[in-house]
């Protein structure tokens, strides 16, 4: 049962907000609530406000059945929005841009501890061990080769 919150055309940027959703992504929603209390950022009050819309949608769509101690972050992300842009003076009689970004910041809790971020990094491991066992397999061939060499100058002869 996953429950979903979006917040549209915060005017905090992306990359600011994901500093914050870096930190709450994968852990239980009232851990959460606690780091983001803790944090000093400006996107943390806004980032509170979805994670508080999210809990409540997962309670209304269970019945009341889930509580905020088995909820866990699965999904935290934080979207380019639209661009203000501006101009401020600059050197030399020049214009120079200011870009206000934006940004919409999505959070999927669920009841079930998984982190898609995680389940991406899973794949990696696999891929380290198997390259580990190459070298072995690389060796066989040596011997392999070695082997038909000495066939071959044998016959030679």
């Amino acid at each position: 049962m996953i429950a979903r919150a979006i917040a549209r055309f915060i005017r905090v940027s992306p990359r600011k907000t994901r500093y914050v959703l870096n930190v709450i992504r994968g852990k239980n929603v009232e851990q959460a609530f606690a780091l983001l209390a803790s944090v000093n950022k400006g996107s943390a009050f806004y980032i509170t406000q979805v994670l508080k819309s999210a809990l409540n949608n997962a309670v209304k769509k269970t019945n009341g059945a889930v509580d905020a101690s088995n909820l866990f972050i699965c999904k935290a992300t934080a979207d380019g929005g639209p661009t203000l842009k501006r101009h401020k003076a600059g050197s030399m009689g020049r214009a120079m841009p200011i870009r206000k970004r934006m940004s919409h910041i999505c959070i999927e809790v669920d009841a079930i501890k998984k982190v898609a971020h995680d389940l991406e990094h899973a794949g990696h491991k696999k891929e380290k061990k198997e390259k580990q066992e190459q070298p072995v397999k690389s060796a066989e061939k040596n011997t392999k080769k070695k082997e038909v060499k000495k066939s071959l100058a044998a016959k030679a002869k």
